[in-house]
Protein backbone atom coordinates (compact mmCIF):
# COMPACT_ATOMS: atom_id res chain seq x y z
CA UNK A 1 0.00 0.00 0.00
CA UNK A 2 1.22 3.51 -0.96
CA UNK A 3 2.07 5.73 1.59
CA UNK A 4 -0.27 8.78 1.93
CA UNK A 5 1.37 11.94 0.92
CA UNK A 6 2.76 14.78 3.15
CA UNK A 7 0.86 17.45 4.24
CA UNK A 8 2.28 20.80 3.89
CA UNK A 9 2.17 22.76 7.30
CA UNK A 10 3.83 26.50 7.20
CA UNK A 11 4.89 27.82 10.07
CA UNK A 12 6.02 31.87 10.10
CA UNK A 13 7.75 34.20 12.43
CA UNK A 14 5.30 37.15 12.44
CA UNK A 15 5.96 39.72 15.69
CA UNK A 16 3.24 42.40 15.17
CA UNK A 17 -0.53 42.63 13.95
CA UNK A 18 0.38 45.63 11.67
CA UNK A 19 -1.50 45.38 7.97
CA UNK A 20 1.07 45.66 5.42
CA UNK A 21 3.66 43.08 7.29
CA UNK A 22 0.22 40.91 7.76
CA UNK A 23 -0.90 40.43 4.45
CA UNK A 24 2.43 39.80 3.34
CA UNK A 25 2.47 36.80 5.97
CA UNK A 26 -1.01 35.44 4.67
CA UNK A 27 0.11 35.66 1.22
CA UNK A 28 2.72 33.74 1.89
CA UNK A 29 1.45 31.41 4.00
CA UNK A 30 -1.38 30.44 1.83
CA UNK A 31 1.30 30.61 -1.65
CA UNK A 32 3.99 28.27 0.43
CA UNK A 33 0.91 25.80 1.18
CA UNK A 34 0.00 25.52 -2.35
CA UNK A 35 -3.62 27.06 -1.47
CA UNK A 36 -4.85 29.62 -4.40
CA UNK A 37 -8.19 31.02 -5.17
CA UNK A 38 -10.54 31.16 -7.90
CA UNK A 39 -12.37 34.04 -9.10
CA UNK A 40 -15.82 33.85 -7.95
CA UNK A 41 -15.07 31.11 -5.58
CA UNK A 42 -17.32 31.29 -2.71
CA UNK A 43 -15.05 31.13 0.58
CA UNK A 44 -16.04 31.15 4.13
CA UNK A 45 -14.00 33.16 6.55
CA UNK A 46 -14.56 31.27 9.80
CA UNK A 47 -12.95 33.77 12.95
CA UNK A 48 -13.19 32.73 16.24
CA UNK A 49 -16.01 35.22 17.78
CA UNK A 50 -16.25 33.32 21.19
CA UNK A 51 -17.77 35.95 23.78
CA UNK A 52 -17.64 39.84 24.21
CA UNK A 53 -16.45 39.06 27.25
CA UNK A 54 -12.42 40.09 27.11
CA UNK A 55 -12.69 39.69 23.46
CA UNK A 56 -10.01 41.62 22.38
CA UNK A 57 -7.92 38.61 23.38
CA UNK A 58 -10.72 35.47 23.41
CA UNK A 59 -11.19 36.45 19.80
CA UNK A 60 -9.29 36.10 16.60
CA UNK A 61 -7.54 39.19 16.42
CA UNK A 62 -9.52 41.38 13.46
CA UNK A 63 -6.29 42.28 11.67
CA UNK A 64 -5.44 38.85 10.96
CA UNK A 65 -9.12 37.74 9.96
CA UNK A 66 -8.99 41.38 7.78
CA UNK A 67 -5.19 40.10 6.55
CA UNK A 68 -7.36 36.90 5.20
CA UNK A 69 -10.84 38.48 3.51
CA UNK A 70 -8.41 40.89 1.79
CA UNK A 71 -6.29 38.18 0.19
CA UNK A 72 -9.37 35.97 -1.05
CA UNK A 73 -10.60 39.36 -2.53
CA UNK A 74 -7.60 39.86 -4.44
CA UNK A 75 -8.12 36.80 -5.69
CA UNK A 76 -11.75 37.49 -7.02
CA UNK A 77 -13.24 35.23 -4.64
CA UNK A 78 -17.15 35.78 -3.07
CA UNK A 79 -16.13 36.31 0.84
CA UNK A 80 -18.44 35.92 3.84
CA UNK A 81 -17.15 36.21 7.55
CA UNK A 82 -19.39 34.61 10.07
CA UNK A 83 -19.49 32.66 13.11
CA UNK A 84 -22.18 31.30 15.84
CA UNK A 85 -20.93 32.37 19.13
CA UNK A 86 -22.64 29.47 21.70
CA UNK A 87 -25.00 32.91 23.45
CA UNK A 88 -25.25 35.98 21.33
CA UNK A 89 -25.38 37.32 17.78
CA UNK A 90 -21.48 37.12 15.92
CA UNK A 91 -21.89 40.86 15.10
CA UNK A 92 -22.10 42.01 18.43
CA UNK A 93 -18.89 39.95 19.38
CA UNK A 94 -17.31 41.44 16.14
CA UNK A 95 -18.24 45.11 17.24
CA UNK A 96 -16.39 44.17 20.89
CA UNK A 97 -13.09 42.80 19.44
CA UNK A 98 -12.98 45.32 16.52
CA UNK A 99 -13.43 42.88 13.48
CA UNK A 100 -16.64 45.38 12.57
CA UNK A 101 -14.11 48.20 12.05
CA UNK A 102 -11.12 46.37 10.29
CA UNK A 103 -13.50 44.59 7.79
CA UNK A 104 -15.03 47.98 7.35
CA UNK A 105 -13.20 49.29 4.39
CA UNK A 106 -12.91 45.59 2.88
CA UNK A 107 -17.19 46.34 2.13
CA UNK A 108 -17.47 43.07 4.25
CA UNK A 109 -20.27 42.62 7.35
CA UNK A 110 -19.88 39.55 9.89
CA UNK A 111 -22.55 37.62 9.81
CA UNK A 112 -24.16 35.13 11.48
CA UNK A 113 -23.96 31.34 10.72
CA UNK A 114 -27.28 30.50 10.98
CA UNK A 115 -30.34 28.09 8.85
CA UNK A 116 -29.89 25.06 10.98
CA UNK A 117 -29.52 21.95 8.59
CA UNK A 118 -29.79 18.36 10.90
CA UNK A 119 -26.35 16.41 10.88
CA UNK A 120 -26.45 13.20 11.68
CA UNK A 121 -23.64 11.89 14.50
CA UNK A 122 -21.61 9.10 15.00
CA UNK A 123 -23.16 7.32 17.89
CA UNK A 124 -26.06 8.34 17.56
CA UNK A 125 -28.42 11.70 17.67
CA UNK A 126 -27.99 15.17 15.02
CA UNK A 127 -26.81 18.31 15.49
CA UNK A 128 -27.93 21.55 13.49
CA UNK A 129 -25.42 22.69 11.53
CA UNK A 130 -25.34 26.07 9.37
CA UNK A 131 -26.77 26.11 5.60
CA UNK A 132 -24.56 28.89 5.60
CA UNK A 133 -21.47 27.57 5.96
CA UNK A 134 -22.48 24.21 3.56
CA UNK A 135 -23.03 26.49 1.03
CA UNK A 136 -19.28 27.53 0.77
CA UNK A 137 -16.85 26.06 -1.62
CA UNK A 138 -14.18 26.65 1.18
CA UNK A 139 -13.60 27.65 4.44
CA UNK A 140 -10.85 28.74 6.58
CA UNK A 141 -10.61 28.62 9.84
CA UNK A 142 -9.22 31.64 11.69
CA UNK A 143 -8.63 30.99 15.05
CA UNK A 144 -6.53 32.36 18.09
CA UNK A 145 -4.05 29.38 19.77
CA UNK A 146 -5.89 29.05 23.02
CA UNK A 147 -5.47 26.96 25.90
CA UNK A 148 -8.81 25.98 26.96
CA UNK A 149 -10.45 24.35 30.35
CA UNK A 150 -12.07 21.82 28.49
CA UNK A 151 -10.14 20.44 25.44
CA UNK A 152 -6.83 21.54 27.19
CA UNK A 153 -5.79 23.29 23.42
CA UNK A 154 -7.96 24.98 20.97
CA UNK A 155 -6.79 26.05 17.17
CA UNK A 156 -8.04 25.11 14.03
CA UNK A 157 -10.08 22.02 14.01
CA UNK A 158 -12.23 23.19 17.47
CA UNK A 159 -12.74 26.72 15.32
CA UNK A 160 -15.13 24.84 13.09
CA UNK A 161 -17.16 23.24 15.87
CA UNK A 162 -18.74 27.16 15.83
CA UNK A 163 -20.47 26.17 12.04
CA UNK A 164 -23.42 24.64 14.56
CA UNK A 165 -25.96 27.23 14.66
CA UNK A 166 -26.34 28.88 18.15
CA UNK A 167 -27.13 27.62 21.73
CA UNK A 168 -27.04 24.01 20.04
CA UNK A 169 -23.52 23.55 21.20
CA UNK A 170 -24.55 24.08 24.20
CA UNK A 171 -27.00 21.83 23.89
CA UNK A 172 -24.60 19.14 22.78
CA UNK A 173 -22.68 19.86 26.05
CA UNK A 174 -25.40 18.73 28.02
CA UNK A 175 -26.39 16.02 26.40
CA UNK A 176 -23.62 14.23 25.50
CA UNK A 177 -20.77 15.90 28.05
CA UNK A 178 -20.50 13.09 30.31
CA UNK A 179 -19.83 10.12 27.62
CA UNK A 180 -15.96 10.25 27.45
CA UNK A 181 -14.97 11.25 23.65
CA UNK A 182 -18.30 12.29 22.33
CA UNK A 183 -17.33 15.71 22.29
CA UNK A 184 -14.51 15.46 21.00
CA UNK A 185 -15.76 12.97 17.84
CA UNK A 186 -19.01 15.64 17.68
CA UNK A 187 -16.33 18.19 16.56
CA UNK A 188 -14.72 15.98 14.42
CA UNK A 189 -18.04 14.84 12.67
CA UNK A 190 -18.69 18.48 11.74
CA UNK A 191 -15.07 18.92 10.09
CA UNK A 192 -15.91 15.65 8.01
CA UNK A 193 -19.93 17.50 7.08
CA UNK A 194 -18.19 20.85 6.00
CA UNK A 195 -16.53 21.80 3.02
CA UNK A 196 -12.95 21.09 2.48
CA UNK A 197 -11.34 23.68 5.27
CA UNK A 198 -8.21 25.51 5.23
CA UNK A 199 -6.65 26.14 9.16
CA UNK A 200 -4.88 29.38 9.45
CA UNK A 201 -4.02 30.01 13.11
CA UNK A 202 -3.12 33.16 15.13
CA UNK A 203 -0.65 32.47 17.36
CA UNK A 204 0.81 35.96 17.04
CA UNK A 205 -0.37 36.65 20.73
CA UNK A 206 -2.17 33.53 22.33
CA UNK A 207 -3.86 33.11 24.89
CA UNK A 208 -2.95 31.06 28.18
CA UNK A 209 -3.63 30.43 31.51
CA UNK A 210 -6.96 29.75 31.46
CA UNK A 211 -9.23 29.66 27.97
CA UNK A 212 -11.58 29.71 26.09
CA UNK A 213 -12.47 33.19 27.13
CA UNK A 214 -10.71 34.58 30.08
CA UNK A 215 -6.59 34.13 30.49
CA UNK A 216 -3.67 35.68 29.79
CA UNK A 217 -1.54 36.94 27.05
CA UNK A 218 1.64 34.99 25.64
CA UNK A 219 3.55 36.16 22.71
CA UNK A 220 4.54 33.07 20.65
CA UNK A 221 4.91 35.55 17.26
CA UNK A 222 3.50 32.55 15.01
CA UNK A 223 1.08 32.27 12.43
CA UNK A 224 0.02 28.99 10.83
CA UNK A 225 -1.31 27.37 7.80
CA UNK A 226 -2.40 24.14 6.54
CA UNK A 227 -5.10 22.88 3.52
CA UNK A 228 -5.03 20.19 6.51
CA UNK A 229 -6.86 21.88 10.32
CA UNK A 230 -5.81 18.38 12.03
CA UNK A 231 -2.01 18.95 10.43
CA UNK A 232 -1.68 21.96 11.52
CA UNK A 233 -3.06 21.36 15.06
CA UNK A 234 -0.77 18.46 15.81
CA UNK A 235 1.72 20.64 14.69
CA UNK A 236 1.19 22.95 17.20
CA UNK A 237 0.72 20.56 20.12
CA UNK A 238 4.18 19.55 19.30
CA UNK A 239 5.29 22.47 19.29
CA UNK A 240 4.06 23.36 22.68
CA UNK A 241 5.42 19.86 23.99
CA UNK A 242 2.24 18.10 23.95
CA UNK A 243 1.25 15.10 23.02
CA UNK A 244 -2.22 13.12 21.92
CA UNK A 245 -2.81 11.49 25.82
CA UNK A 246 -2.85 15.86 26.58
CA UNK A 247 -5.07 16.59 23.96
CA UNK A 248 -8.33 14.83 24.31
CA UNK A 249 -9.27 16.32 20.42
CA UNK A 250 -5.69 15.16 18.80
CA UNK A 251 -6.37 11.67 20.64
CA UNK A 252 -9.52 11.13 19.47
CA UNK A 253 -8.67 12.13 15.74
CA UNK A 254 -5.74 9.27 16.24
CA UNK A 255 -8.13 6.55 17.26
CA UNK A 256 -10.28 7.37 14.11
CA UNK A 257 -6.79 6.97 12.43
CA UNK A 258 -7.19 10.27 10.83
CA UNK A 259 -4.38 11.23 8.28
CA UNK A 260 -3.99 14.94 9.24
CA UNK A 261 -3.94 13.83 12.98
CA UNK A 262 -0.29 11.54 12.41
CA UNK A 263 2.13 14.91 13.11
CA UNK A 264 4.66 11.87 10.92
CA UNK A 265 2.92 13.34 7.98
CA UNK A 266 3.33 16.89 8.19
CA UNK A 267 5.83 18.77 5.63
CA UNK A 268 7.31 21.95 7.47
CA UNK A 269 7.16 23.88 3.73
CA UNK A 270 8.87 27.52 5.97
CA UNK A 271 9.86 27.41 9.49
CA UNK A 272 10.35 24.60 11.81
CA UNK A 273 8.77 24.04 14.90
CA UNK A 274 11.88 24.14 16.87
CA UNK A 275 11.86 28.23 15.68
CA UNK A 276 9.25 29.28 18.35
CA UNK A 277 9.86 30.02 22.05
CA UNK A 278 6.86 28.29 24.13
CA UNK A 279 8.65 28.22 27.59
CA UNK A 280 6.23 29.16 29.75
CA UNK A 281 2.82 28.25 27.52
CA UNK A 282 0.86 27.08 30.36
CA UNK A 283 -2.05 24.55 30.37
CA UNK A 284 -4.63 23.54 32.49
CA UNK A 285 -2.91 20.58 34.71
CA UNK A 286 -6.34 18.96 34.65
CA UNK A 287 -9.53 19.70 32.87
CA UNK A 288 -13.03 20.78 33.27
CA UNK A 289 -16.15 18.15 32.57
CA UNK A 290 -17.61 18.61 29.38
CA UNK A 291 -20.55 18.37 30.68
CA UNK A 292 -22.65 21.99 30.80
CA UNK A 293 -25.19 21.80 33.79
CA UNK A 294 -28.28 22.98 33.05
CA UNK A 295 -28.26 25.80 35.34
CA UNK A 296 -25.05 27.11 33.32
CA UNK A 297 -27.04 26.53 30.24
CA UNK A 298 -30.13 28.59 31.17
CA UNK A 299 -27.77 31.61 32.70
CA UNK A 300 -26.36 31.51 29.19
CA UNK A 301 -29.78 31.75 27.33
CA UNK A 302 -30.73 34.72 29.84
CA UNK A 303 -27.22 36.69 28.98
CA UNK A 304 -27.79 35.89 25.29
CA UNK A 305 -31.24 37.32 25.24
CA UNK A 306 -30.03 40.61 27.74
CA UNK A 307 -26.99 41.07 24.64
CA UNK A 308 -29.73 41.57 22.31
CA UNK A 309 -32.11 43.67 23.99
CA UNK A 310 -29.18 45.47 25.12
Amino acid sequence: MASAPPIPVALLRQASYRRPELAGAVERLFYACGLDFSAGERVLVKPNLVSRTNARLSCTHPEVVRAVAAHLLDCGARVTVADSPAFGSAARVAEACGLTEALGDLGLRVATLDRPVPLKLTGGGSIGLSRRALDAERIVSVARLKAHCQFRLTASTKNLFGAVCGCRKALAHMRLGQEPGRMERLVLDVRAALPPSIGLIDGIIALHRGGPVHGQAFPLHLLGCSPDTLALDAALCGLLGLTPTDVPLWAEAQKWQLPGADPTQARFVLEQPGAFDARGFEIAASLDPMRFEPLRFVRGRIKSLLHRLG
